[in-house]
């Protein structure tokens, strides 16, 4: 099973190599990394997904804070949370195939960034699996390079469900910005 921990660190060099460290000695591969500035000047947030069963994932976690610097670990991959992932994909694109493309891009939201006689890159933000959709449907023509971040998430505060929290955005925004 994929899990998806939220680490806290102390900002300072050498803390991604001991945690990356880590995992190497116990084996386990980080399928997703994403390392940023956290709310507090001075800590960083690392978001990594990780495959193993739950009581593996438990005892990771129990060494991750032995390490230097760890200062809060989280397990989030059963709580309530957004999760946002970004990917620039690069496609070649001849004139009979481009507007295919665009209508692909619009129906999952997705930005032109660039655009050439012979290729276009797409910027495409969401939850993974609108990541996976749209490079699934993008598939047909050639892609050329993908790039994506790892995984952010962040814990909802909330503990309405995610079809109710949807519609209620959505009415929200109907309302207030429509």
């Amino acid at each position: 099973m994929k899990h998806t921990l939220s680490v806290l660190v102390q900002d300072e060099s050498g803390v991604l190599s001991r945690i990356s460290g880590l995992f190497a000695r116990r084996g386990f591969n980080i399928d997703s990394l994403a390392v940023g500035p956290a709310e507090k000047y001075g800590i960083s947030r690392i978001t990594m997904s990780v495959q193993g069963d739950n009581r593996t994932v438990e005892q990771l976690i129990k060494q991750l804070y032995k390490l230097v610097n760890i200062l809060n670990v989280q397990n989030v991959t059963h709580l309530p949370s957004v999760d946002r992932e970004l990917m620039l994909i690069k496609i070649n694109s001849n004139y009979k195939d481009r507007s295919f493309i665009i209508e692909i891009a619009n129906i999952f939201k997705a930005k032109i960034v660039d655009i050439s006689t012979t290729s276009m890159i797409l910027e495409v933000t969401g939850d993974p699996g609108k990541i996976f959709a749209i490079q699934q449907l993008l598939n047909q023509y050639k892609i050329t390079e993908i790039a994506r971040t790892g995984k952010i998430v962040l814990v909802r505060e909330s503990s309405i469900k995610i079809k109710n929290l949807r519609n209620t955005l959505d009415c929200f925004n109907n309302y207030y910005f429509n």
